[in-house]
């Protein structure tokens, strides 16, 4: 965006404010730039006299659920797992005093590398050679975060640790019904494959920091594949660590899977990308876990992201775009899709 003053979502003047009393030796004046928003968080860079970068977060501008995005949980989780083995950016600072911002956010470092969003961006940001390594090091990353004791950490109280699979089974079926999913020409397909979900949970082994969006455009990626940090902690919570597995292979498309165009572009389809079992062997390797079932995981992801995508889609069409012009036209289309392979994966199971 263009210059500061008029960066919408930011109060310049009372958050370079908040800066100078908050964050140690920071030189004013300060540019803000937004790198991500729409539909979720919005995140802007925040540069200072001597360019040291910051990224700030804050909820959308209008259309913000009472109970969503959390700034002080956000924080909470990347500052209790900032001296462990996981990558996360170095929180600076929480305001929770909205006269500052209209709304609270916090301030982390801001960590230089790449964000994959789709093949060009990877084709440009990634050596051949280094791609098959951003594969591995996603799943290794994700195995450091299911390794952290959270109770050692101070996560023990974030939610409860058993049958969070059951219970997010049961909150999307109300919340899709709620929002009118049913009556969709999808809709009793949905219905069943969470009915079959919820009567096939498996047995939840152990309890961890479930990330709850992980995948390859959510972290930061130097030059050599490595992940820098992992980003977008919005949804986080405890509970199976498989549930992060089955989302992570959920969003890695391979060249010739039938239902690419779910995604548009990925960047796991450029050429050097490990493929879903490499990267899902990997995980099991790292972590020690038992990934047999995975499928009820995989089938799950897809099953979750169609309710969430019906969810985005009537809020778009009355109108709570929030400033994401980003067209929606397609989703009935990709929600069918997603819901067809969530079935498709439980039969096969």
């Amino acid at each position: 965006m263009g210059p500061s003053t008029g960066v919408v979502g930011i109060d310049h003047d009372r958050v370079t404010a908040w800066f100078v009393d908050n964050v140690a030796d920071v030189a004013p004046p300060l540019t803000f730039t937004l790198i991500a928003g729409g539909r979720s968080n919005l995140t802007f860079r925040v540069q200072d006299r001597d360019g040291r970068a910051f990224a700030l977060r804050r909820p959308p501008v209008s259309h913000v659920l009472p109970t969503a995005h959390d700034m002080a949980r956000e924080h909470r989780v990347m500052t209790a797992l900032g001296p462990t083995p996981v990558p996360v950016p170095r929180t600076v600072g929480l305001c929770l005093d909205e006269s500052v911002n209209g709304r609270p956010f916090y301030v982390m470092d801001f960590v230089d590398g790449h964000v994959l969003r789709d093949a060009p961006t990877a084709e440009a940001a990634l050596a051949p050679s280094a791609r098959p390594a951003a594969g591995m090091a996603l799943a290794d990353a994700l195995a450091a975060l299911h390794a952290v004791d959270v109770d050692a950490v101070g996560l023990g109280d974030l939610s409860r640790h058993e049958g969070y699979i059951g219970r997010q089974v049961r909150r999307w079926t109300g919340q899709f019904h709620d929002m009118g999913g049913a009556d969709t020409e999808y809709g009793s397909l949905i219905e069943e494959v969470g009915a079959a979900l919820a009567a096939g949970v498996p047995d939840q082994v152990g309890v961890s920091v479930v990330h709850g969006d992980y995948r390859l455009d959510n972290v930061v990626v130097g030059d050599d594949g490595q992940v820098a940090a992992i980003l977008d902690w919005e949804i986080c919570t405890l509970g199976d660590p498989l549930a992060d597995v089955g989302t992570m292979l959920c969003y890695w498309v391979e060249p010739g899977d039938d239902d690419r165009l779910l995604w548009t572009n990925p960047a796991t389809v450029v050429p050097g990308f490990p493929t879903r079992q490499d990267v899902l062997e990997r995980y099991a390797e790292t972590s020690d876990r038992d990934v047999s079932d995975i499928a009820f995981y995989q089938a799950f992801a897809n099953w979750r992201l169609a309710c969430i995508l019906q969810g985005v889609y009537v809020r778009y069409e009355a109108g709570a775009g929030a400033g994401d012009t980003n067209s929606v036209e397609d989703f009935p289309s990709v929600i069918g899709r997603l819901a067809r392979r969530a079935a498709g994966t439980l039969d096969a199971r």
